[in-house]
């Protein structure tokens, strides 16, 4: 499950991040980095930011827990900054939060060593999801409390922005070689034999079933939600079936 929130209070901007996500306080007291409905990369982002969270978390990988979060644009009138103003009135309703994680440090792959077997999951799961932005130059990871932790997955499932596409981007291979955990010697076949059972019908349809409808509304090409949803189910279950796509790099 994936929990429900309702946002109380508007931070502050965090403009790290390209689709200027912000840090929300919610009723249940907790602190979010809320990606919003109202950004330039659109709903599509939050799906994929929480498909692909939900199933590294049903793979055993560390990452923070995602909450929906229930946005009143009200809530950005006060907002001084023009920009992030307009882009609070775009995004009332149901946004996409991660648990804050206070002090956590950005990951510095020659300031913290990452053994090769969670560095081969963490590659055989990019691999999975089609995940670009998992770099040297954008680790897309924490630490905190000396644990390291995924963070945004919104440039995965590149397939969801072209359909008609869909069924070839199942084979599309993962081009591996810039990904920040190489160093660590990832046995992405050993990772492959462990994680790849997990990908069930049963794993992949809760998760799916967790986007929210109007996530997926009116989507070019399909005739309900519902269709949306097995068209996700089917390329993610195709997609593992397959696995044309592994990287060819060992430990």
């Amino acid at each position: 499950m994936v929990r429900e929130v309702v946002a109380t209070r508007y931070v502050l901007p965090l403009r790290e991040g390209g689709s200027l996500p912000g840090l929300v306080e919610a009723d249940d007291l907790g602190m979010y980095v809320v990606k919003f409905l109202g950004a330039g990369q659109g709903r599509k982002t939050l799906i994929a930011e929480l498909i692909a969270g939900e199933i590294a978390r049903r793979l055993g990988l560390p990452v923070p827990e995602l909450v929906l979060v229930e946005f009143d644009s009200v809530i950005g009138r006060s907002e001084p900054d023009e920009e992030v103003q307009e882009l609070l009135k775009a995004s009332g309703g149901v946004n996409l939060g991660m648990d804050y994680l206070p002090g956590a440090l950005g990951f510095d792959p020659l300031a913290f060593d990452i053994d090769a077997e969670l560095a081969g999951h963490v590659l055989w799961f990019d691999a999975y999801i089609t995940n670009v932005d998992r770099t040297w130059r954008n680790p897309n990871m924490l630490v905190w409390h000396g644990r390291p932790y995924l963070i945004d997955h919104g440039a995965s499932l590149i397939f969801h922005h072209n359909w008609q596409g869909a069924e070839s981007a199942v084979r599309r291979p993962y081009d591996a070689t810039g990904h920040v955990l190489l160093p660590a010697g990832p046995d992405v076949r050993a990772a492959d034999a462990e994680l790849s059972p997990r990908i069930t019908g049963d794993v992949v349809g809760e998760v799916v079933e967790l986007v929210p409808d109007e996530w997926l509304a009116d989507e070019p090409g399909f005739g309900s939600v519902r269709e949306v949803r097995e068209a996700y189910v089917r390329y993610l279950l195709a997609r593992v079936a397959g696995r044309s796509w592994l990287p060819e790099v060992s430990g």
